[in-house]
């Protein structure tokens, strides 16, 4: 949240070109899912708590060093290394929320914890803005840091040990369940899911801020306020998102903020008429976006076990993040810079932008239909009771 909307400001200070700030945003998703895939096999095998305090450990010392990079290469480095912590941190943090959460109420949880990334944008963006403005683009990352190392003592503080998932450690290995996991129709549905929306999603996310400033001549001191405007409605309607999802369903949401979403794409980058205002627009983006990760989310946490939840998140993770590195590193290879900075083909990109996410409601639909199947086993306890 914080270092896509700083990206021309740190491509002035290292010499970078804009076009490639995607390649910033692909680092770090790249090594979140190298972590996520690591993380699948050997997660499960700890309190969910101490995992938690070393992942976050790594998150915020990496995120320091950010900002004493000097070159591209040195920036790449310290949001691969954050990357390595970030992805299981997430893949964690979404297990211990679905381990405490009924699943009848999972919808209204996810909705709440999802609304983390609004509030990024409310606070976060605009503060993290103002700081580069004040200080240059190396304090918001020595800030954030800092902010997260308090949030993080709070809550392993807060948080009671999350060792309920050990009950099982006596079952198969590792490399057994992470098998096991893979035989499975819904989880494949559950995984190509994530990949799609990621990828249409990290077409567009490292960009804005570039493509406001110069192709829109939207001006840099009042970026703080889109984010602003577009973070507090995302903050609203995720909560409402993740009620209407435990009474309806994700497959509706799902095609609801899709819809949406496409439509925004093509109003902002193809099709964006003059007398629609920045303000307006980019909120909407941020807006459906979160509505569709409510309900993705919902749908994602019940596909597996307890005893593997972590696994699987930590290989949702490895998944999302690689789909995002994909679409980020997409985007910078169909983007080029204009002589007067301006980014060129940014209509071919929003374009297949909008081709790759109208799979989505699709694979929701097919993920939420396997997930209420009862399983295998109970169906064969029934059929030998008749």
């Amino acid at each position: 949240m914080m270092v896509m909307p700083l990206g021309p400001d740190f491509a002035r200070a290292l010499d970078i070109p804009v076009a490639h700030i995607g390649y910033i945003g692909g680092s770090y998703t790249a090594a979140a899912s190298l972590a996520g895939l690591l993380g699948s096999l050997f997660l499960d095998r700890f309190d969910r708590r101490r995992a938690l305090a070393v992942a976050m450990a790594g998150l915020v010392g990496s995120t320091a060093l950010g900002g004493l990079a000097w070159d591209l290469p040195s920036l790449l480095a310290a949001r691969v290394l954050a990357g390595l912590f970030g992805g299981p941190a997430v893949a964690i943090a979404i297990a211990v929320v679905s381990d405490s959460v009924a699943p009848e109420r999972r919808g209204q949880a996810t909705g709440i914890v999802m609304s983390s990334f609004s509030l990024a944008a409310i606070a976060g963006v605009p503060v993290g803005l103002e700081l580069a403005r004040l200080g240059g683009w190396r304090l918001p990352f020595f800030a954030v840091a800092a902010a997260g190392l308090v949030v993080a003592a709070i809550a392993i503080k807060i948080l009671p040990p999350q060792r309920g998932h050990l009950s099982h450690e006596t079952g198969p290995g590792a490399w057994v369940r992470f098998t096991a996991l893979l035989t499975r129709r819904k989880v494949w549905l559950a995984y190509a899911t994530v990949a799609l929306v990621q990828i249409q999603q990290f077409m567009i996310i490292p960009n804005i801020a570039a493509y406001v400033q110069a192709n829109l001549g939207f001006p840099r001191e009042h970026l703080g306020l889109f984010y602003l405007i577009g973070g507090s409605l995302s903050f609203l309607t995720t909560r409402w998102a993740g009620r209407l999802v435990d009474r309806v369903g994700a497959s509706p949401v799902t095609l609801a903020g899709t819809v949406g979403l496409c439509v925004v794409i093509d109003l902002a980058f193809i099709h964006h008429p003059a007398w629609l205002p920045v303000l307006v627009i980019f909120p909407l983006f941020m807006m459906f976006v979160g509505i569709r990760m409510v309900a993705n989310g919902t749908a994602l946490s019940r596909v597996p076990e307890p005893a593997e939840r972590a696994g699987f998140m930590a290989l949702v993770s490895a998944v999302q993040h690689m789909s995002s590195a994909f679409g980020a590193f997409l985007s910078a290879h169909i983007l080029d810079n204009a002589p007067d900075g301006a980014l060129v083909h940014v209509g071919f990109m929003a374009g297949l932008s909008i081709a790759i996410g109208l799979a989505v409601p699709l694979l929701t639909h097919w993920l939420e239909r396997a997930t209420r199947q009862p399983p295998a086993a109970a169906l064969d306890a029934v059929g030998r009771s008749r």
